[in-house]
């Protein structure tokens, strides 16, 4: 018998089923997964192209600014050498400006050096006690028979020089010192005797000690030749020195002149140097005294504006000293005549 179909029910008009869509759907992403990794090798090449041709570049930059480094480490060391130099220059210009300024200051205390000492013996003399007043308003009768060189008595028979050898003189006046000693000593064509003495006392040639030095041209050149080395200790006060002539070589028969060298005075008091002096070197019944006492003053800390208050003192001490014991008192105004 024939199997007969129910009724109701329609043809399917596909022939295929579910399992072969399915299988077609997965052959269909395997295929796209294919032709994905065929193409993927062209890719990542291309990349590693790129990135190489990157770094090559990177490193062509590089290079070229460590060249350019160089360079300019050169240049900077070429401009520290320059600054170096300019440096050194402008110090050496430093130096010369500070000498200009010194010499100029100098000059102008050289032209007013005279002015301000006077200036500083007015008031010293306004502030003075009616004894000092009286000690400096005393007049001295001088010896007629006084020879006079310059002003200076040259009538002595005897010499002796007192100079400071302190650190000021030997470094900025020794020239000078040493000239003037020589211009001295012309004065005197012939003496009985010399001696020479720093300002502490200290006798320039030692076998001569508390003792006159025979006078005679060699012996002139010899005192000359000695003042090139001569540097014993100083305290740059002349006091001790006359102090210790005067009571060496001080004689009633015998007619001596000090001439005392420097340029400063920094401490103690004039009215005692002057009053000691005075005991030392007594008048006589006609109000002379034996011992002459001369001194030249050389300007070194007025130029140097070091300690001018010292120079002043120096300065009215040696006029005081010189007044008082018949003498006489130049002060210089340069050292370097």
């Amino acid at each position: 018998m024939s199997r007969r179909r129910p009724r109701g029910r329609g043809i399917d008009i596909f022939n295929m089923s579910f399992l072969d869509v399915v299988s077609c759907g997965f052959g269909a992403i395997i295929l796209l997964l294919v032709i994905v990794r065929v193409t993927e090798p062209l890719v990542i090449e291309k990349v590693h192209t790129d990135l190489s041709g990157l770094v090559l570049k990177l490193e062509r930059a590089l290079n070229r600014l460590q060249g350019e480094t160089t360079v300019i480490d050169r240049a900077l060391e070429v401009r520290r050498e320059q600054l170096s130099v300019a440096r050194e220059r402008l110090a050496r210009l430093q130096g010369e400006l500070s000498r200009i300024r010194g010499e100029h200051a100098a000059t102008r205390l050289d032209r007013d050096a005279q002015t301000v000492i006077e200036q500083a013996l007015a008031e010293a003399r306004q502030r003075l006690s009616a004894e000092q007043k009286r000690l400096l308003g005393s007049a001295r009768p001088q010896p007629a028979a006084d020879a006079r060189v310059g002003g200076i008595p040259v009538d002595s028979e005897y010499v002796i020089f007192i100079i400071d050898t302190s650190g000021s003189m030997q470094q900025h006046a020794w020239p000078l010192v040493r000239k003037k000693i020589r211009e001295v000593l012309e004065i005197y064509p012939r003496v009985k005797g010399i001696q020479v003495m720093n300002d502490m006392g200290d006798y320039m040639f030692s076998q001569y000690k508390g003792r006159w030095i025979p006078d005679s041209p060699a012996r002139r050149r010899s005192i000359l030749k000695r003042l090139s080395s001569w540097a014993p200790f100083s305290n740059s006060s002349p006091v001790e020195g006359i102090e210790a002539a005067i009571r060496r070589f001080y004689a009633r028969d015998k007619k001596i002149s000090i001439y005392i060298f420097g340029d400063d005075f920094s401490s103690g008091s004039i009215e005692q140097v002057v009053n000691e002096v005075e005991r030392l070197n007594q008048a006589d019944r006609s109000g002379g005294r034996r011992v002459r006492i001369h001194a030249i003053g050389f300007p070194v800390l007025l130029q140097l504006a070091d300690n001018p208050a010292s120079a002043v003192r120096f300065a009215a001490l040696m006029r005081k000293l010189a007044e008082t014991n018949g003498g006489s008192f130049v002060g210089l105004n340069s050292v370097r005549r």
